[in-house]
């Protein structure tokens, strides 16, 4: 039981200092996706936005 509280422990972690760093250290463009322009004024673009 020990051996299993010790792997939960280095598991989260692990997955802790992962977030810190792609939260705080890695640039926002290595997770950027490509998104669509969606428009509420149509297929046109009106120049309204």
């Amino acid at each position: 039981m020990v051996i299993l509280q010790q792997i939960l422990v280095y598991l989260i972690v692990l997955l802790a200092v992962a977030y810190i760093v792609k939260k705080f250290f890695l640039p926002k463009t290595l997770f950027a996706t490509k998104k669509k322009s969606t428009k509420g004024c149509g297929e046109n673009d009106c120049g309204c936005h």
